[in-house]
């Protein structure tokens, strides 16, 4: 969904950082270049700052925002990544990695429910670097064919094998590649303590991918963890 926004001017430069390729410091807050200037996607304000349009990221709407802003290091998404993106619901995130990448990247966007895609189409709409498809992301054999070799895997799903559906889409991923997987532990099994999931998922992901960094995403969002994982040798360069 397209939402026309009123742009704030900020007229503090010294409140201004980059601190990754493409994601910005504005007054202590995230934020990310607009690709789609004048819109807004989830209701988001929007800054001006010496001639370009700034999107702010709240932490609150969205798993990477909040592991950026507790410490994460490894940032792999950048400009001209090729971003294969499971779980897109209606583009929050997504569209802030859309705005990452730039128009030299391409984000494909993979959801299952049929009501997110609707709205996850429309922001697509406004960026040509995003390919929405509707799809299960539990059967990459349906889509992995029209989806170019990746740099990132981003995968937020609400499933209970959820580190089985990252060993089967890595298929999609470079050598050397690296995956943002956001573990939904009362996804999987409600009646086991948090850590005891974390646990068995990464160990579960083990064959293919090493761990890089574990991110807890408190006071933002509860019992998930973000980490960052870096595919083993093999596979495709």
């Amino acid at each position: 969904m397209r939402i026309e926004a009123r742009i704030v001017r900020w007229e503090k430069p010294m409140e201004f950082e980059m601190i990754f390729d493409g994601v910005y410091r504005i007054g202590g807050r995230l934020a990310t270049e607009n690709l789609a200037r004048g819109s807004k996607v989830y209701g988001e304000a929007l800054v001006d700052h010496e001639g370009a349009e700034y999107r702010m990221w709240t932490p609150y709407r969205s798993k990477l925002s909040a592991a950026i802003m507790n410490g994460m290091h490894t940032m792999k998404i950048k400009r001209g990544c090729n971003v294969l993106y499971i779980g897109a619901a209606t583009g929050t995130t997504a569209s802030h990695v859309s705005d990452i990448i730039g128009k030299e990247g391409k984000l494909y966007g993979i959801e299952l429910s049929e009501r997110n895609i609707r709205e996850f189409i429309g922001v697509c709409e406004s960026r040509p670097n995003m390919l929405p498809i509707l799809a299960d992301a539990d059967l990459p054999e349906s889509y992995l064919g029209d989806v170019a070799r990746c740099d990132v895997i981003y995968q937020d799903v609400s499933a209970r094998n959820q580190g089985e559906i990252l060993l089967k889409n890595s298929a999609a991923l470079k050598k050397g590649g690296y995956a943002y997987f956001v573990i939904k532990s009362q996804s999987i099994d409600i009646s086991k303590a948090p850590d005891e999931v974390y646990r068995a998922e990464l160990d579960a992901v083990g064959s293919g991918f090493e761990v890089v960094e574990r991110v807890g995403l408190e006071p933002y969002d509860s019992m998930h963890l973000f980490a960052v994982l870096k595919k083993r040798g093999g596979g495709i360069g």
